[in-house]
């Protein structure tokens, strides 16, 4: 059974206390969702696999002027699942075959210039890394971790595309063969 991040996540919002499907939507996007709010469909279709996985239960139906309001509460199950997929690392994301790289052994092979593909893309990586330095400057703790995060990476790439400058003529013999 396989409920993914959203799931573990709008199960982990339930711990403290019973809620509604708007409710964990907009505790979600408030907390995690600043770049990709779930949609509503999100929400109720990732409840009903919780609640027909015994994870969540119904606590509560109110009638109002639309649709019924379910108000879920996690179950004990929920809170054991929980647990185990916060105490189970994340696989690290090797890159082993990225795009960027497919671009440029493609552009070698056909005779493209590779180094403005790098220059390019070293441009690109560089106005993002300038759009999220600024974002981190004026928020709040999670922003910054959050951008953090991201300009971590983007300096990795950085360093990759570097390197990468730095070898095309090597590179330019070894796909040649």
């Amino acid at each position: 059974m396989s409920i993914g991040h959203i799931g573990h996540t709008l199960l982990g919002l339930l711990e403290s206390g019973p809620r509604h499907g708007y409710d964990l939507k907009r505790a979600f996007d408030e907390k995690f969702g600043h770049d990709r709010p779930l949609h509503y469909g999100q929400v109720y279709s990732t409840m009903s696999r919780l609640l027909k996985n015994g994870l969540v239960e119904v606590d509560g139906i109110e009638a109002g002027g639309g649709p019924e309001r379910k108000r879920y509460a996690i179950t004990e199950a929920g809170i054991t699942d929980v647990d185990r997929w916060l105490a189970t690392p994340e696989k690290p994301e090797p890159y082993l075959q990225s795009t960027l790289y497919t671009k440029v052994v493609l552009a070698l092979l056909t005779h493209r210039d590779a180094a403005d593909i790098l220059d390019t893309q070293r441009s690109e990586h560089l106005r993002s890394m300038r759009i999220l330095t600024d974002r981190k400057r004026k928020g709040d703790l999670a922003d910054q971790l959050i951008c953090d995060h991201a300009l971590f990476h983007l300096e990795a790439d950085l360093r990759w595309l570097e390197l990468t400058a730095a070898r095309l003529d090597k590179l330019r013999q070894a796909v040649a063969r």
